[in-house]
């Protein structure tokens, strides 16, 4: 199961409470104070690690708090600061709180960390409010609530290129081919049913690019149609977007069509999307109307147009290369 949304309620720790107490000995039986003061509550951490995938941790388990701080004791000893509660969350983590409806923090770079609630402060022990007018005070002060709050956990997918495509257009095919990696495969639509990041490998440079091959989207995606919403949030980080067009026609597709509606689709959801760079891919090419296909897209769309077949493995590298051109260029 893959989790990129969760409701989260989380609880920072109480202060402690303040110490009364006076000094008691064999020669000195009117002492004066001596309560120290209460420790203060843990803070609600959230930290960014590469290493969690999705936010299955916090959809069974949607409860976390941190402890109290210790109370004040006697002779002067003040209580232990209760431990914060680290909570782990993937790159491109929005954290929304539900009270306001607004972006509380994101999450977007490995190890990056933030206290999203605080502790209360530990309350103060009678020996803080001695003075030359009151030698025995039996004043004290609790320690403060923490915050809390009711948060949602979002996750979009933090790549450098987004796989835009309608269902069965060749996408996991074509990242198992750039990638070098074994995504599952099948003449069906939403064989992907969650997003998934690959890494393409430029062995004569060591540069690496990373892919996001997303679930397909149809008609309607905007209005959370199919996967909807699942698919078109994971693309907003995505620093450029890679349109897979099937040329060859199967099933009655028309890839004039195909690309006008996926363009419609990322108008509706966010038109930044279509202030992105990208490239128009079209793949299966090896199929007999490919031909014919491409040459009335490319009258149609006026624009470069790449063509491939992962079935083939043709026009890859070609590829590759203007992948490696267009997001290593300094206005990227």
């Amino acid at each position: 199961m893959f989790v990129d949304e969760a409701r989260v309620i989380l609880k920072a720790g109480d202060g402690g409470k303040g110490c009364l107490s006076f000094l008691r000995e064999k020669y000195r039986p009117n002492g004066g104070p001596n309560g120290g003061d209460g420790g203060n509550g843990g803070d609600i951490v959230l930290v960014c690690d590469r290493n969690v995938a999705d936010l299955t941790q916090y959809k069974f388990a949607p409860h976390a708090s941190a402890k109290n701080g210790e109370y004040g004791r006697g002779s002067n000893c003040h209580g232990a600061n209760g431990p914060n509660c680290v909570l782990k969350v993937p790159e491109g983590t929005v954290v929304i709180n539900n009270d306001t409806n607004t972006i509380a923090v994101e999450m977007l770079n490995d190890g990056e960390k933030i206290t999203l609630l605080k502790g209360g402060n530990g309350g103060r022990g009678n020996i803080n409010f001695k003075s030359s007018t009151n030698q025995a005070p039996r004043k004290i002060t609790l320690g403060t609530s923490g915050e809390s709050g009711e948060f949602t956990f979002v996750l979009k997918t933090i790549a450098d290129i987004g796989l835009v495509g309608f269902p069965n257009a060749g996408k996991s095919s074509l990242v198992n081919i750039l990638t070098n990696t074994q995504q599952k495969e099948a003449p069906y639509p939403f064989t992907t049913l969650n997003p998934k990041v690959g890494v393409i490998h430029y062995p004569d440079t060591y540069e690496t690019l990373t892919i996001a091959d997303i679930p397909g989207l149809i008609s309607g995606a905007h209005e959370n149609h199919g996967l909807g919403i699942k698919f078109l949030k994971h693309i907003e980080r995505c620093k450029m977007l890679l349109f897979l067009i099937d040329i060859g026609g199967v099933e009655g597709r028309n890839p004039i069509d195909d690309y006008r509606s996926l363009l419609e689709e990322l108008k509706f959801y966010d038109d930044k999307l279509l202030q992105k760079k990208y490239l128009i891919v079209a793949n299966k090419i090896d199929l007999l109307l490919a031909k014919e296909n491409l040459k009335n897209f490319k009258q149609s769309v006026n624009e470069e147009i790449l063509s491939i077949s992962c079935a083939e493995e043709k026009g890859i590298e070609i590829l590759k290369e203007k992948l490696r051109i267009l997001c290593t260029r300094e206005d990227r």
